[in-house]
C-alpha cells in the first residue's frame, strides 16, 4: 500500500516538475528580440483628443466675422432635433446631448394609448434628410413593429419640415 502511495506521489511530483519546466519556458525572453518602445497613456490620450481639432486661436475681431450655418445645433440639424423633442414630448427625457445628437427617453404612454414606449434618437448629420434621423423605439416587452417605428419617424420628419418652413418665413 505504501508503495502505491509513493508511486502516486512520485508520479504527481514528476507531472508537477514537467509542468513547471514548461511554464518557466513561457516566461523567458529571447535576449536577441528587439525592445518595443511604447508611449505613455497620457501621450496617447492627448494625441487622440487633440489630433482632429487644433486649439483655436481667436481675437476680439472674431465677433464681427460672418458666422456659419445657424440651422445646426452643435453638429446636428436643429429642425430634426426640435421636431424629435416635440413629437416625443409625452416621453420623459432622461438625457440629451446636442453635440453628439443623442436624445434618450424613459418609458411613457402616448395620449390616447395604453402601451408604454421608450425612445432613443440619434440625429447624425446637419442635413435635413431622412438619413440624418435614427430612431429606436421599444416597449417593455421589446422592440416595436416596423410600421410603428416608420410612423413615428415620418411624424418627426414632417414636423421638422414644418419648422423649417416657419423659420424661412421670417
Amino acid at each position: 500500500m505504501d508503495e502505491m502511495r509513493n508511486g502516486t506521489r512520485h508520479g504527481t511530483i514528476s507531472a508537477l516538475a514537467v509542468m513547471l519546466v514548461s511554464l518557466s519556458a513561457c516566461g523567458s525572453r529571447d535576449p536577441n528580440a528587439p525592445v518595443v518602445e511604447t508611449r505613455s497613456a497620457a501621450e496617447i490620450q492627448d494625441q487622440e483628443l487633440y489630433k482632429a481639432r487644433d486649439v483655436p486661436t481667436s481675437t476680439i475681431w472674431d465677433i464681427f466675422r460672418q458666422r456659419g450655418d445657424t440651422s445646426t445645433v452643435g453638429s446636428v440639424n436643429k429642425y430634426l432635433w426640435n421636431a424629435s423633442l416635440e413629437v416625443l414630448n409625452f416621453l420623459p427625457v432622461q438625457s440629451v446631448d446636442p453635440f453628439t445628437g443623442v436624445i434618450t427617453t424613459g418609458f411613457g404612454t402616448p395620449p390616447g394609448g395604453g402601451r408604454e414606449y421608450r425612445a432613443t434618437v440619434l440625429v447624425s448629420d446637419p442635413a435635413l434628410d431622412a438619413r440624418s434621423l435614427n430612431l429606436a423605439l421599444a416597449t417593455r416587452s421589446g422592440p416595436v413593429e416596423a410600421g410603428t417605428l416608420r410612423a413615428v419617424e415620418d411624424a418627426i420628419l414632417t414636423r421638422a419640415r414644418q419648422l423649417r418652413q416657419q423659420d424661412s418665413r421670417f
